[in-house]
C-alpha cells in the first residue's frame, strides 16, 4: 500500500507532466536596418490602436499570414467598384404584388 506522501509525490508529477505540456514555445525575432521612418509610422499605429508596438508587429505579421478565403467573382467585383467609389443601382419597381399564399 502507498503512503499518501508518494502518492501525493505522483500526483504532482502527473501535475507537472501536464503543464509541461502546455508550454508553448515562443520564437524572438530581431529586425535588424529597420527604417526610422517606418519604426515611427509603427509607433504611431501602434498607439492608434491602443497596444505596445511588439504588439502592433505581432498583429500585422498574423494578419499578413492568416489564410485569405479564395475570392470569388462577386467578391473581385465588389472589391473594383469600391476602388472606385461604389455603385449606385436603380432598382426598377416590380410589377404586380405579390400572390396570396394558399393553404389547403
Amino acid at each position: 500500500m502507498q503512503s499518501a506522501d508518494s502518492y501525493l509525490g505522483r500526483i504532482q508529477q502527473f501535475g507537472i507532466a501536464i503543464i509541461a505540456s502546455r508550454v508553448i514555445a515562443m520564437t524572438a525575432i530581431s529586425i535588424r536596418n529597420l527604417d526610422s521612418d517606418v519604426k515611427a509610422r509603427l509607433r504611431v499605429r501602434a498607439a492608434e490602436h491602443g497596444r505596445s508596438m511588439e504588439a502592433e508587429i505581432r498583429a500585422i505579421l498574423a494578419d499578413a499570414v492568416a489564410e485569405q478565403r479564395p475570392v470569388g467573382l462577386f467578391d473581385a467585383i465588389r472589391a473594383v467598384s469600391l476602388e472606385h467609389g461604389g455603385v449606385d443601382l436603380e432598382l426598377p419597381r416590380r410589377k404586380g404584388g405579390q400572390r396570396p399564399v394558399e393553404l389547403r
